[in-house]
């Protein structure tokens, strides 16, 4: 991922995350949330391990490292994913992205916490224009929410998984700056965090259940390899180069493809608030990515 510059990551995040929240509505049904979320992974993680060996790259780590590892598997990988799976059985899957275009200034304020990241206010400004845009986008389904226990309960498990989305961020920031490799820490991440969600289904008494269908598993191949290994590759090289609240941006930008994808595949109705809402974010994307030499710190 070396080579690729940071619009090339950036855009590979957006375009193949935006697609895959319609790629989670395949996974809902049969098999129970935590177990798909343990495949996903498991197969991820099995597919880096084996691109790993394939290169040479150093897959041994210290116990105290794999502490991290395991920290960072079970926020980024594991609760996270399960909180979003569950939620899109609550509320429809815009919701659940609207809420993640929350973790740019989440991850601001975790970031500055734990490693006195500052805060500039071209960021705070981009991130607001961002959150406004993706608000305006969704507003009819904000609109369209019933007041009944289940979308409560659908809103709480999104806010969780953004909560444990920006948690994981801050853990691969850890590891980043202790020099772990991206592609060993991803596969040890990746199978820590399935294997966590099967013991977890496990537990609560969920079954190893397998839909042998067509959809089930195409969507759970495009899930592991291109949604997990693919992107998160990308994404963890976006996370060193330009920070976790730049790359969070991500997050803001993923719902507008997927507002595209259910605009083709779910008959998303357009109207003048999404063309609204489409050009706040892409301001916002342009304010918060511009380089400056000087950023003022934000007040």
């Amino acid at each position: 991922m070396t080579s690729f510059s940071n619009f090339h990551l950036f855009a590979i995040c957006v375009l193949i995350w935006g697609s895959t929240w319609l790629a989670i509505t395949f996974q809902l049904g049969t098999v129970a949330p935590e177990i798909s979320v343990g495949y996903r992974f498991v197969l991820a993680s099995a597919a880096l391990f084996a691109y790993c060996g394939w290169r040479g790259l150093k897959l041994r780590f210290t116990l105290r490292e794999h502490v991290d590892l395991l920290l960072f598997g079970a926020s980024m990988f594991c609760i996270s994913y399960i909180f979003v799976y569950y939620a899109e059985t609550y509320i429809v899957s815009g919701m659940v992205a609207v809420a993640y275009s929350a973790s740019p200034m989440l991850n601001m304020l975790m970031a500055r916490a734990l490693f006195s990241t500052p805060m500039t206010t071209r960021v705070v400004v981009g991130a607001l224009f961002g959150i406004a845009g993706i608000v305006c986008v969704f507003w009819h389904a904000f609109a369209n929410i019933s007041a009944s226990r289940n979308a409560e309960l659908g809103a709480i498990l999104t806010v969780l998984s953004v909560v444990a989305s920006s948690a994981g961020s801050m853990f691969a920031m850890r590891i980043q700056k202790s020099g772990y490799s991206t592609w060993s820490s991803m596969a040890w991440g990746m199978l820590y965090g399935g294997g966590l969600a099967l013991a977890i289904g496990l537990i609560l008494g969920k079954p190893l259940a397998l839909e042998v269908t067509g959809s089930y598993i195409g969507s759970l191949v495009y899930l592991a390899i291109f949604g997990s290994v693919i992107t998160f590759a990308c994404y963890l090289t976006l996370l060193a180069r330009i920070g976790a609240a730049r790359a969070a941006y991500v997050g803001v930008m993923v719902p507008i493809v997927a507002l595209g994808v259910s605009f083709f595949f779910e008959k998303f109705a357009w109207g003048w608030l999404t063309t609204l809402g489409v050009v706040l974010s892409v301001a916002g994307n342009i304010v918060i990515l511009r380089g400056r030499q000087k950023d003022q710190p934000a007040s």
